[in-house]
């Protein structure tokens, strides 16, 4: 688990509702082991739907702001294309944020398995 992965929407409740539906029988420590089997394979598939691939996502957000700001200078934006405009600003600003601490705790994440070769 990525410590940032709790800035994702929905990740929280994601979370929540999926250590929730397993069901596994056993005693206690049985059962957490099992459940922490099942929320490590769920969590890698919600990551690569969620925090995958994020440099395109990231660039395909600048691509349209750059539309929307030569628009801009041509023309007067609608209300829509405001809001639109401040909203993929604000979506740029929060993937890379999200961008750079994963890469970060990928490294650190690195650094410690291999050492300080």
């Amino acid at each position: 688990m990525l410590k940032c992965w709790k800035d994702v929407h929905g990740y929280n409740l994601f979370v929540r509702e999926k250590w929730k539906s397993f069901q596994v029988n056993g005693w206690g420590g049985f059962v957490l082991k099992e459940k922490f089997k099942m929320i490590k394979a769920a969590l890698k598939e919600w990551h690569m739907t969620h925090a995958q691939n994020l440099p395109s996502r990231i660039e395909s957000l600048k691509d349209r702001l750059s539309t929307l700001d030569q628009k801009g200078e041509d023309e007067v934006l609608s209300e829509e294309e405001l809001v639109e405009f401040h909203g993929v600003t604000s979506d740029i600003h929060s993937l890379s944020q999200l961008n750079a601490s994963i890469s970060w705790q990928q490294s650190r994440s690195l650094w410690l398995k291999e050492g300080d070769a």
